[in-house]
């Protein structure tokens, strides 16, 4: 699957655009303010359904405008297929997949897998494990899609547990005969979710140190997961649920499983998060991403689009250098986005194409023969 093309109206600071992408890398270049993370964004919005930057979606309609919409389109052996979002304030989202409404694009077929890298993703890095187990999720959704469902299932039973708790808490009862239902659903989904993670995380761990390497990170780089619980089986698990129902009753809600697991990124045995500095969580988070896109395409046959915004700022010339070389080696489509078009070697070889964002507008600049 490759993106062709994306058209924009009344998307962020763009009125009306049109652009094409390359079947490799495309730089997007142009000052500070001029609208290239507004590009990118448009691209995942296009591909997801939700955006990268804000779950405000009145945020990404143009101030003034009614409604936005973001249409992209895209190339597969099977044929063309087209991906629509719409957005209007105070009114339901809609999205359509080849011109059938659908409730989510992520449950399309033939959508394109998107991966992106925005300064502020660094809190992947050092921010709360939320958003590193959130992660780890959507890899393990984009490798194998029908463990996906693991995730959702969990969450409904951890939900329905955790209602119970707050029933018997607020009447003052320490039992239930509901809960040992609800203990054995959420254990079941536990184990598994727990299984998946550690199979994710064994796939991209060495592909990660290999990546960190690769762009010049000196040091051992480790990616871990670290679940709460020893169990190794559902009833395994039941027991510890019901060893901590006291303190669940206590707090209100369930303090134990997979929803409270963490992945650790360690440099030199060191958390990456407190005692690295930025430039190093910049390269572990590159090498992270790098490493899943690379798993992902060989295991569905096509590697992610990656959209890579202002991720030459902080590298200096010879990791911008590496970081071309794997990206043009490794495969598949790339956006750069840019201020200046030699901060990215190679810019203005054959068959990478440039685009330059200006005051809201777009030059599709002709690509080198």
């Amino acid at each position: 699957m490759a993106v062709v093309s994306l058209t924009v109206r009344d998307f962020r600071s763009y009125e009306r655009a049109t652009v094409r992408l390359g079947a490799g890398l495309t730089v997007v270049h142009g000052a500070n303010g001029a609208g290239k993370t507004n590009l990118l964004e448009a691209l995942y919005v296009g591909c997801t359904g939700r955006s990268c930057r804000t779950a405000n979606d009145r945020e990404l309609v143009r101030f003034g405008a009614a409604a936005a919409r973001v249409v992209v389109t895209c190339d597969s052996p099977a044929g063309a297929h087209e991906f629509a979002v719409g957005l209007a304030p105070g009114e339901p989202k809609r999205m359509t997949a080849d011109g059938a409404p659908v409730e989510r694009l992520l449950d399309a077929p033939f959508r394109p897998l998107v991966s992106v890298f925005l300064p502020d993703r660094l809190d992947l890095v050092k921010g709360p494990p939320a958003g590193r187990r959130a992660h780890v999720d959507q890899v393990v959704a984009a490798l194998w899609p029908a463990r996906a469902a693991i995730r959702r299932d969990y969450a409904h039973v951890l939900a329905q547990r955790n209602a119970l708790i707050g029933r018997m808490r607020a009447r003052g009862r320490r039992s239930d005969a509901a809960l040992p239902a609800w203990d054995a659903q959420l254990a079941r989904l536990a184990i598994a979710l727990i299984a998946t993670r550690r199979d994710a995380i064994a796939m991209l761990a060495p592909r990660c140190a290999e990546m960190s390497a690769h762009l010049g990170l000196e040091g051992e780089i480790a990616f871990s997961y670290q679940p709460r619980s020893r169990a190794d089986d559902p009833a395994a698990l039941v027991a510890e649920l019901e060893a901590r129902l006291e303190s669940d009753l206590d707090r209100g809600f369930t303090g134990h499983g997979p929803h409270r697991d963490e992945l650790s990124i360690t440099l030199n045995g060191r958390e990456l998060r407190t005692f690295g500095s930025q430039g190093q969580q910049r390269v572990a988070l590159l090498a992270l991403l790098l490493a899943e896109r690379e798993a992902i395409g060989e295991r569905r046959g096509v590697r992610p689009l990656a959209l890579l915004d202002d991720v030459m700022s902080e590298l200096d010339a010879s990791r911008r250098g590496r970081l071309v070389e794997l990206i043009r080696t490794g495969g598949g489509q790339t956006l750069i986005s840019t201020t200046e078009v030699d901060h990215v070697p190679g810019a203005t070889d054959a068959g990478v194409t440039r685009i330059a964002v200006a005051g809201g507008s777009l030059l599709q600049e002709a690509a080198a023969a």
